[in-house]
């Protein structure tokens, strides 16, 4: 709201900083009421409403089969591995939406993303948080396969998260390997920041390089993403708690720490 006074008085008084004689006579809020219903304020600024819209892409391609080391030291399949940080990141999800001072649960939407073929199949529809359907998931998921997709399916979780009407929208992204099909995500971004700055929304991507060189992913944290690496299953839960609760769930601006 404080945003479109702003813009308000900014009309009021013209854009150049000299006083409107069409507009003095008018207060901001009065102006914002004339936009509104002329629909010259987009309507994703419009209707806005407080919340989190967070689409995960989990890589699913063949590389996923590979052994790291898990929590005991161990050695187990990544997709395993993933499996399980799934389901942490969904309990904490769940715990952000309803551990609240007021009783009233917070606004969360959640989508989750796989790689089919060149591009990514939703595979949970990004809505109301559905921990249940994320759960089956990551219970059932045992077959990794394929490319990495990774720009075609930054894309297809970007458009889902602005079509959201939640006010702060994240693309996660947990993948083991660069991108081997497709645009390459560093072409991809730069094209979703503009049309999130045309609609006015609030748009941030997250990379966690799971056993890959987080280095190779310099370009996007050039464009303003969150990169960080995970080399085994304790950093993989580490650095997903690290962007979960510092950047998605209370948007801290401190920049994380790659390997």
């Amino acid at each position: 709201m404080n945003q479109l006074l702003t813009m308000g008085r900014r009309l009021q008084s013209g854009f150049n900083g000299r006083p409107s004689s069409k507009m003095k006579s008018f207060s901001p809020r009065a102006i914002l009421t004339v936009l509104f219903l002329t629909g010259l304020i987009p309507v994703t600024l419009r209707g806005a409403e407080e919340g989190v819209a967070l689409a995960i892409i989990y890589d699913t391609s063949g590389s996923m089969k590979e052994p790291v080391a898990d929590a005991s030291g161990a050695s187990a399949p990544k997709y395993l591995i993933a499996n399980r940080a799934l389901l942490d990141v969904t309990r904490q999800l769940q715990a952000f939406a309803t551990n609240t001072a007021t009783g009233v649960a917070r606004k969360i939407e959640v989508g989750l993303f796989i790689f089919q073929g060149d591009h990514a199949r939703e595979v949970v529809k990004l809505g109301p948080l559905d921990g249940q359907a994320i759960e089956r998931f990551a219970a059932r998921f045992s077959s990794p396969k394929g490319n990495t997709p990774l720009g075609n399916a930054l894309s297809t979780a970007a458009h889902a998260v602005m079509d959201s009407p939640l006010s702060r929208k994240h693309v996660l992204i947990i993948t083991d390997g660069l991108n081997t099909v497709g645009p390459p995500p560093r072409q991809v971004l730069p094209r979703l920041r503009q049309q999130a700055e045309q609609r006015h929304a609030s748009f941030s991507v997250h990379f966690v390089a799971f056993d890959v060189d987080a280095r190779q992913f310099a370009p996007l944290k050039a464009l303003g993403a969150t990169v960080v690496g995970a080399a085994d299953e304790k950093q993989l839960n580490s650095q997903l708690q690290f962007i979960l609760q510092q950047k998605i769930l209370l948007e801290d601006e401190e920049p994380p720490k790659t390997r």
